[in-house]
């Protein structure tokens, strides 16, 4: 590589060298995880609610060999046009050493976000412990990268699709504290609660931050998760969510369907079997998420 791997987009470089609240976005979101003739009015809207909220947007992807923290809108449009590659962390040397491109997912955006400075990081949902990871030993990179990178993720959970349980005591052996927003238990995605109760709650952006100040002063490089619940009225329903992950679950073990495959095996299905209305779900979750993250950003600005 004949240039620096990591970009910082001009506006967002002149927020973090004044203290101006700095909210990272991921890019598979937008391109992996809407349909493609939605995904670039979302991505903006998206980067629009960050400023609405007193923050400035940093979407991060990888671009022609380039580690990029703030997009503009042509880079934007790129992550919905092109078909990119969804990159986690175990990636990036090698995209970054043939000038290559993709979309990054939180493990990746989190690592690239530190890498700029960032400290605040809005997302959907976090990966996690696979069903049946006791077999396959399928764990979410997500949990590593977090138990060694200082960002603070605000996240809806983890997807149901998931072993919820398994995931919130891996978190607890990587040492990465889970806060819930506003409420004693884990969320589940879709529906505002997993049934999982959590040790820890906060009522405001205010109280992370303190969080986040105290986890400076003892120089500890943990992130942290901030569980944040869409209110009940805008949850999906939960007979609907069952009854559909109950459908996936049996069509993906029909099909023998295995590794890196079953994730988009069972989203895709739990988006046909509640017809669309999972991914209107979604959209809500990654506002909701950001209004939060942008918040908790403006809070530690004040610190």
């Amino acid at each position: 590589m004949s240039d620096a791997p990591l970009i910082v987009r001009p506006e967002v470089a002149d927020a973090l060298s004044s203290g101006t609240p700095v909210v990272a976005l991921e890019s598979t979101i937008i391109s992996h995880g809407l349909p493609r003739e939605e995904a670039l009015d979302a991505a903006r809207g998206f980067e629009s609610l960050v400023r609405g909220h007193g923050a400035v947007p940093a979407t991060v992807a990888v671009l022609d060999g380039h580690m990029r923290v703030g997009l503009d809108d042509d880079s934007l449009a790129r992550l919905v046009e092109e078909d990119l590659p969804k990159l986690s962390t175990r990636d990036l040397p090698i995209v970054l050493a043939r000038a290559g491109s993709g979309s990054t997912t939180v493990a990746s955006t989190s690592f690239i976000a530190d890498l700029a400075g960032v400290r605040v990081f809005a997302t959907g949902g976090l990966g996690g412990v696979h069903r049946g990871a006791a077999q396959t030993w399928d764990e979410s990179a997500d949990l590593k990268t977090l138990s060694g990178v200082p960002i603070t993720v605000v996240s809806a959970g983890v997807k149901s699709i998931l072993d919820i349980p398994a995931t919130l005591e891996r978190f607890e052996s990587f040492g990465i504290p889970v806060i819930g927003y506003g409420t004693a238990e884990f969320p589940g995605f879709w529906l505002s609660s997993s049934g999982h109760r959590l040790d820890w709650s906060v009522p405001d952006a205010t109280a992370v931050a303190a969080v986040m100040e105290s986890r400076e002063q003892l120089e500890m490089c943990e992130g942290i998760v901030v569980a944040n619940p869409l209110p009940v009225d805008q949850q999906l329903d939960p007979d609907l969510h069952d009854r559909a992950l109950a459908e996936a679950l049996r069509r993906a073990e029909e099909k023998q369907v295995e590794g890196k495959d079953v994730t988009p095996f069972l989203l895709a299905s739990i988006v046909e079997l509640t017809e669309g209305k999972s991914l209107e779900v979604n959209i809500r979750i990654v506002e909701n998420n950001i209004r939060v993250a942008a918040d908790i950003a403006v809070a530690w600005a004040r610190q």
